[in-house]
């Protein structure tokens, strides 16, 4: 039962990587010189998008993003998947 707990959590943190990965790209995209802005500047915009825009998720994504803080958004955009 724990091996799919950890499959589940793994699953999650996947899925919060790609939905944060579609905002950063939007986001870029709009704001260009976001490129060079440091981390937590990105995850401060990051998050006030997904305020703004969560009602435009799916119910699934809604549910992942419902409590993520500005920290956590750092941490997804500091992780890199191998």
């Amino acid at each position: 039962m724990t091996q799919n707990n950890t499959t589940t959590e793994e699953n999650k943190s996947d899925e919060k990587r790609k939905l944060i990965n579609r905002f950063l790209m939007r986001l870029t995209k709009e704001q260009p010189q976001m490129y060079y802005a440091t981390t937590s500047e990105i995850s401060r915009s990051i998050h006030t998008m997904i305020k703004k825009h969560t009602n435009r998720l799916s119910v699934e994504e809604q549910a992942l993003v419902r409590r993520m803080t500005m920290e956590e958004i750092e941490g997804l955009l500091g992780f890199h998947a191998r």
